[in-house]
């Protein structure tokens, strides 16, 4: 990122002191890590008491890379990491929802590119399975998307889809769900794991205690989501609202998940 353009002062650069400082001569006192300035001094940025900067610098990044970019909003691809596409050589019966994810993602870029990619950008958690669908539907569309990967205990590259400058890497998982739903415009779940899930729900309790505006919110797969989630029993044990079960919707197709988004307005 280069703010030389919008710099509104004649303040010598911060970039300008950090290299100054790595030509002063070697002494005691320049080798003390007191003597190193803050913002460059790793060690003193990664001490328990800079959390809170850390959270905000995590939160801020990639806010100004995607206001750079001009990105306005998002579409939310959610899914697990473990499906992969049918290649014959294992069959798996959730093989054809990385089909349908590229599908949706290429839908939805092919709409975004009319407004020059600023609006219903695809984003996903940048890894493989169902993310790398969302990423590869987009590329093949010839738009960009957003991955937010994370770091885990296992290795997880970024899949090779994502629009590179728009790739980025979280340490802490609560700033990463703010980037999946501060833009967001519609949110769409694929079968998935605990991953999935989490963010899954987390998203229907900020839209069902409004701390978040009502967005299409679609579940892929009414087979698999009322195999694993009993949503009747939580109305009918008082948990919640039977109004809340209709905070989403099943869709199966990618044409069916676009024109729910497209119409929304409408709806609403």
């Amino acid at each position: 990122m280069n703010d030389e353009a919008s710099r509104q002062h004649s303040f010598r650069h911060s970039i300008e002191d950090a290299e100054a400082a790595g030509r002063i001569p070697d002494t005691p006192q320049t080798r003390a890590p007191a003597y190193r300035l803050a913002y460059a001094d790793r060690e003193f940025l990664m001490r328990e008491e800079l959390r809170p900067v850390r959270l905000q610098l995590e939160l801020l990044k990639p806010q100004m890379i995607m206001d750079e970019r001009g990105i306005e909003s998002t579409i939310v691809l959610m899914g697990s990491a473990r499906v992969r596409p049918d290649d014959g050589s294992e069959p798996s019966p959730l093989a054809g929802y990385y089909e349908e994810a590229r599908r949706f993602a290429r839908l939805m870029t092919e709409k975004s590119l009319e407004s020059y990619g600023r609006e219903h950008v695809i984003v996903t958690g940048g890894g493989p399975g169902i993310m790398e669908a969302g990423n590869l539907g987009a590329h093949e569309a010839g738009g960009h998307s957003i991955g937010l990967n994370i770091v885990l205990p296992h290795e997880q590259a970024p899949n090779e889809y994502v629009t590179p400058d728009l790739c980025f890497n979280f340490h802490y998982f609560a700033i990463r769900k703010m980037h999946f739903l501060m833009r967001a415009k519609a949110i769409c779940i694929f079968p998935g794991g605990f991953g999935t899930m989490d963010e899954m729900f987390e998203s229907l309790t900020l839209i069902q205690t409004r701390r978040m505006k009502r967005v299409p919110f679609l579940l892929f797969g009414r087979d698999f989501w009322e195999k694993v989630i009993n949503w009747q029993a939580l109305v009918d044990a008082g948990t919640i609202s039977a109004g809340d079960v209709e905070l989403f919707s099943y869709v199966e197709t990618a044409e069916e998940a676009a024109k729910i988004i497209a119409e929304w307005k409408e709806a609403c």
